[in-house]
């Protein structure tokens, strides 16, 4: 074993991904599953019917304390006081100088209680802005290691998975939670959230229990795939779900990216006078989706060329869409550029090959 290998983390369910013959890789640290099947399997497997993924790698951070809204209001985007008990929100940390320090998912128990769950890569450098920017009255606390989280993703998956729980799953609206037991297991937090665009839920369970409820679930009358990196980076792709790292970095505010719907100038927070001038004034280059009309898989680096040829641009996602059968992706390019039915050029290996943007998502649900 060498040295990067050995200092790889694992989840508490790595013996089963083994067991199960799935192709593991490092990410963010960890030693992950990419497939078991083959991607497109699993892909269509979550598209269709119910998939399940490990992505117990996620950070959750629990801040409480009578300072905790106040606290989140300025730190992230989006209005965490439009949030009521049970109820989930998609948003950022803009970094104070324009940029994106990381998305997140914002959960409310309690007017003084939140849950927050961050990308695995960012996990450090998440709780080290938020330490440096802490204000009095909040209490913060690192649980990342304590939670598995599964993400339960499909059409058919309220149905597969009513059998274990006694939370009504069908009912639940998007984006809220509820805490209960869960495959004979107490306090599974039970999320209608996911970042597929097929539905579906995610569970938070206590580490020491993953095991039992992954096992729960692969037991199921209702056959559950196994799904991996592979099939969420193609599914959240389809529906121009941005991706940390890819898509979005220190580097790009989220007006660049097409997160002006999570960016609430309704209160004051940190960066609000530059994205808001941003927002009034337009910025120099956003992020546009498009489709490939020429053989070719763009991917991420490749250059965007306009119909001179000349660089405008860098690809940050981009996949052979095994929904679509067609290849796909997503960059940054001049605000000249339309979202939709301008022609541009990608280059890959010397040659340009033709594309046309196109509105998101890609996947139109059925």
């Amino acid at each position: 074993m060498s040295t990067t290998e050995s200092t790889l983390k694992t989840t508490a369910l790595h013996a089963a991904h083994i067991a199960l013959g799935a192709k593991m890789v490092p990410f963010a640290g960890y030693d992950m599953p990419v497939q078991y099947e083959g991607l497109s399997i699993e892909h269509k497997a979550v598209r269709e019917d119910v998939g399940v993924f490990d992505v117990s790698h996620m950070g959750e951070f629990v801040v409480e304390g009578p300072g905790a809204l106040e606290f989140l209001q300025y730190v992230t985007s989006n209005d965490v006081s439009k949030l009521v008990d049970g109820k989930v929100q998609y948003s950022c940390f803009p970094n104070g100088k324009g940029g994106i320090v990381d998305d997140l998912l914002v959960y409310r128990f309690k007017e003084d209680k939140y849950l927050l769950v961050v990308n695995a890569s960012n996990m450090d450098k998440d709780w080290a802005w938020l330490e440096s920017n802490m204000k009095p009255g909040v209490n913060m606390s690192n649980k990342s290691d304590d939670y598995a989280l599964l993400a339960v993703q499909g059409p058919n998956a309220a149905k597969a998975l009513q059998p274990l729980t006694d939370i009504a799953l069908a009912d639940m609206k998007y984006y809220t939670f509820e805490v209960g037991a869960f495959a004979g297991i107490d306090n599974v937090l039970v999320s209608a959230t996911g970042y597929t665009g097929a539905g579906g839920f995610e569970l938070y369970i206590p580490a020491a229990q993953a095991e039992a409820v992954w096992n729960a679930i692969m037991n199921l009358d209702h056959k559950v795939t196994p799904a991996g990196l592979g099939a969420r980076d193609t599914l959240r792709l389809e529906m121009g779900f941005c991706l940390y790292g890819n898509d979005i970095d220190d580097t790009t505010s989220p007006i660049e990216a097409g997160l002006g719907w999570i960016t609430k100038f309704t209160k004051d927070f940190i960066d609000r006078d530059v994205l808001e001038k941003q927002k009034a004034e337009g910025v120099s280059q956003k992020l546009v989706a498009f489709e490939l009309t020429e053989r070719g898989i763009p991917r991420q680096g490749y250059p965007i060329l306009d119909n001179e040829g000349n660089e405008i641009g860098r690809v940050t996602s981009g996949t052979m869409s095994p929904s679509l059968g067609k290849a796909i992706g997503l960059g940054y390019v001049p605000s000249s550029i339309k979202r939709e039915g301008d022609t541009i050029k990608i280059g890959i290996r010397n040659k340009q090959i033709a594309a046309v943007t196109v509105k998101l998502p890609f996947y139109k649900q059925p």
